[in-house]
């Protein structure tokens, strides 16, 4: 591989976790960042549907130019990682799920709480990728719906915060777990809340930093680190360059939008497509 772009995506802002942990490690890495901001959230969507949105983005970024693949997003990871692999032979495709698994049966081989969305909690994504790695812990899955809308709308502090945070926490710290899965690209920018309200010994696993050294295994020294990174929206969104840039810590370049009609499952190149004076 000569000159490799990482494609990465998730449904909104979430993603950037990864691809803030991508650019700690280096930071002239050149990806394409797809947020699908049309769907934002896939968490209550049907697998099948958030299914058909993964491939359809993964088309996408091949066609402007990505040749590796990052599913910055847990859902995707859950439903559909084994099928882009199956349709992409040829093509680096990491999820986020198998990552994290891997670097919380390195820190307990006793219990696990997973922190996800309803939609990959019902998918069991963390239940056969722990079991995969470490098949005598035991995992205790929480449900987080309150935490993607606080924090797309960029609230990370405050009452409601922390309500949400102490509620989503509760089901694993009584049952004695001291390593929390953050099983949201989102979550990562809840942890200093978190970090207050648990005790000090508590492990919070951040997928993003696993799945990104293996993505830099698997694409070696061939990284593009001469082209510019571009970040692609399906919908416009005001809240996603200040916020992101918030989230990302610099500045966001002006945002592409390529539009895709809720329900389309087909994304077309971004020849044409709009920047958004966002």
């Amino acid at each position: 591989m000569s000159g490799v772009k990482i494609g990465v995506f998730d449904s909104g802002l979430g993603g950037l976790s990864v691809v803030r942990a991508l650019f700690s490690v280096n930071p002239d890495a050149s990806i394409i960042y797809f947020a699908d901001t049309a769907h934002v959230p896939y968490g209550d969507r049907p697998g099948e549907q958030v299914r058909g949105f993964a491939l359809g983005i993964i088309d996408y970024l091949l066609a402007e130019g990505a040749g590796a693949i990052l599913m910055a997003c847990n859902m995707s990871s859950a439903v559909a990682l084994d099928d882009a692999r199956r349709i992409h032979p040829d093509i680096p495709v990491i999820g986020v799920i198998q990552a994290g698994a891997r670097a919380a049966a390195r820190l307990s081989q006793h219990k696990i709480a997973v922190l996800a969305t309803a939609g990959t909690v019902a998918s069991g994504g963390y239940l056969r990728a722990i079991a995969a790695e470490a098949p005598s812990v035991q995992v205790i899955q929480t449900g987080c719906p309150q935490f993607v809308p606080l924090i797309e709308s960029g609230q990370l502090t405050g009452p409601r915060v922390e309500d949400a945070v102490k509620e989503c926490l509760q089901p694993g710290l009584d049952a004695g777990a001291k390593v929390f899965v953050l099983g949201c690209t989102h979550y990562p920018f809840l942890v200093p809340c978190m970090r207050e309200l648990c005790p000090p010994d508590t492990a919070f696993v951040d997928p993003a930093e696993e799945a990104v050294r293996e993505i830099l295994a698997q694409t070696g020294d061939q990284i593009d680190e001469r082209s510019p990174s571009r970040f692609v929206l399906s919908a416009p969104s005001e809240t996603f360059r200040p916020v992101g840039s918030r989230f990302l810590g610099q500045a966001l370049p002006e945002l592409e939008i390529v539009p895709w009609a809720p329900g389309d499952l087909k994304l077309s190149p971004a020849r044409g497509s709009q920047l958004a004076a966002l």
